[in-house]
C-alpha cells in the first residue's frame, strides 16, 4: 500500500474512533444523574404514624400543623389588608376541613361550585354567607329550591354570566316566590367566560332592576395573572375592568347599596392584599398547597396534603415487557429505572415526592389499580413501606379517598369525612 493511502487510512481509523469516543461523551452527558434514596425524617415519621394507625391502603393526609399555620400566614395578609376572606369549598370538601379553616380565618364566608355540594353545606352552616363561584344551569336552581326549600335557595348569591341564564333565574325565582340574589360574573382577562365589559353587563342589571332581581355583587378570577409574560400589567388590566364595572353597578342601584365585591384567588390573593377594587379575596388551595400553587407570592406557605400508599410489591430489577434483552441498557443508561415499585392504587392527579427519585413509568403508562413507581437501587422500598405523593390540585382528588387522616406531627389523631363526591 502506497504510505499516502496508510496515512489516510490510519487517519481514517482515528477520525472513526474520535467520533465514537465523542458520540459515548454525548451519551454520557445525556445520562441523567442517580437519585434516590430514603424517606427524610418528616416522612419517615408520617410512614410510622400511618402504619401505627393501621392505614395500609391509599389515604389522604392532612398535616394539621402545616395547615394551622398557612392559616395564620394567610389570615396575615388579609387582615394586614383589611380584606375578609372567603373560603372556597370545593377546595377543601370536608366540613370539619372548612369549619377549620373558616374558625380560623375568623370568617363565615363561603364560595360553593355545585348545587350538590350546596345541598350538602346549607343546613351545615346555617349563618354562612354563600356566592356561588360558578354558573350553574338554571335547572340546578330549580333543584336546590325542591330540596332545600325556597328560604334555603335564597341564601345564596348566584352567580350570573349571561343575559339569558339571568332571564332563566329570573323566571324560575318568580314561578316559585323566591328572592333571587345574583352576583355578576367578569371577565377580567382569563376568558373563560363572564361579562366582558361594562357596556354588556349594563343591560343585564337593567333587566336585574326592572325584575325585582337583587344585585348583590360581582366576581372576577384573575388565576391568569401570574402566568403572563408581565403580571403587573396584566393585573393592573383585570383592575381597569373591573373597576368600570363597580362603576355600572353603581350607576344601577347607588353608592349606599351594600355589593359584594369578590376577587383573587389563591394564585392573587396576595397581589390583591397589596392594592384592589374588590372588597373580599377569595382562597382554597393554598390553605394545603398542592403541587399546581408553587408561585412565589405562596412560598412562605407549606404543602400541607400528601396521599399516602403502600408498596404491593418491589421488583429488583424492573424488566420490560416484551424487550426484556433491552433491560439492562435501560438501567446502565438511566439508573433510575433500575427498580420498580407496584403501589397499591394510583393514576391520580399527583407527583411522587418521597422517597425521593421516584417518578412514573412512561412505558408501563398509568394505573388506578397498580400503579409502577420506577427508582434507582439507593431506593430501597419494600411491600408494605408507604410511598407519598403530593396532589397537583385540591378539590376533586380528595373526594377520591373517603376519610381524611390527620396528622399532628407524631400521630394520625382523627379522620375527617369528606363531602358526597359530586362535579
Amino acid at each position: 500500500m502506497p504510505p499516502e493511502r496508510k496515512t489516510s487510512s490510519r487517519r481514517a481509523v482515528l477520525a472513526g474512533g474520535g467520533a465514537i469516543a465523542v458520540a459515548g461523551l454525548g451519551v454520557l452527558a445525556l445520562r441523567p444523574a442517580e437519585t434516590g434514596g430514603g424517606h427524610d425524617a418528616y416522612f419517615a415519621a408520617l410512614a410510622a404514624a400511618l402504619r401505627r394507625a393501621g392505614l395500609m391502603h391509599p389515604v389522604l393526609v392532612i398535616d394539621r400543623q402545616r395547615l394551622d399555620a398557612n392559616v395564620r400566614a394567610i389570615r396575615a395578609s388579609v387582615d394586614g389588608a383589611k380584606l375578609p376572606l372567603r373560603v372556597v369549598a370545593k377546595s377543601l370538601p370536608a366540613p370539619r376541613l372548612i369549619e377549620h379553616v373558616l374558625n380560623g380565618m375568623g370568617s363565615r364566608r363561603m364560595m360553593v361550585f355545585s348545587a350538590e355540594m350546596l345541598l350538602q353545606l346549607l343546613p351545615l352552616y346555617a349563618d354562612a354567607d354563600m356566592l356561588m363561584g360558578k354558573p350553574l344551569p338554571a335547572a340546578e336552581f330549580a333543584r336546590v329550591i325542591d330540596k332545600a326549600g325556597p328560604q334555603a335557595a335564597a341564601r345564596p348569591q348566584w352567580l350570573i354570566d349571561t343575559p339569558q341564564r339571568l332571564s332563566e333565574y329570573a323566571a324560575i325565582a318568580k314561578a316559585h316566590g323566591v328572592p333571587l340574589q345574583a352576583s355578576f360574573e367578569l371577565d377580567v382577562g382569563l376568558h373563560r367566560g363572564g361579562f366582558p365589559d361594562a357596556t354588556a353587563l349594563a343591560p343585564a342589571l337593567a333587566f336585574a332592576r326592572d325584575n325585582s332581581v337583587r344585585i348583590a355583587g360581582l366576581m372576577g378570577y384573575d388565576p391568569h395573572v401570574p402566568k403572563m409574560p408581565l403580571p403587573d400589567r396584566a393585573y393592573a388590566a383585570s383592575q381597569a375592568a373591573y373597576r368600570a364595572a363597580i362603576d355600572a353597578v353603581r350607576h344601577v342601584v347607588g353608592n349606599a347599596a351594600p355589593l359584594t365585591l369578590n376577587g383573587a384567588g389563591s394564585p392573587t390573593f396576595r397581589r390583591h392584599c397589596k392594592g384592589t377594587v374588590a372588597n373580599e379575596v377569595s382562597v382554597g388551595s393554598a390553605f394545603v398547597k398542592p403541587g399546581t400553587f408553587d408561585y412565589s407570592d405562596l412560598a412562605d406557605l407549606a404543602p400541607a396534603a400528601f396521599i399516602a400508599s403502600p408498596v404491593i410489591k418491589a421488583v429488583a430489577d424492573m424488566r420490560l415487557p416484551g424487550v426484556e434483552p433491552l433491560s439492562g441498557l435501560m438501567h446502565w443508561f438511566d439508573r433510575n429505572s433500575q427498580r420498580g415499585f407496584f403501589m397499591h392504587g394510583g393514576h391520580w392527579l399527583a407527583q411522587p415526592v418521597s422517597p425521593p427519585g421516584l417518578s412514573y413509568s412512561g412505558l408501563f403508562g398509568r394505573s388506578s389499580n397498580q400503579e409502577l413507581l420506577l427508582g434507582s437501587a439507593r431506593t430501597n422500598l419494600r411491600p408494605d413501606d408507604h410511598v407519598f405523593l403530593r396532589p397537583d390540585q385540591s378539590e376533586a382528588l380528595f373526594l377520591q379517598f373517603g376519610d381524611i387522616a390527620v396528622f399532628d406531627g407524631h400521630t394520625i389523631t382523627e379522620t375527617w369525612s369528606t363531602l358526597p363526591i359530586s362535579a
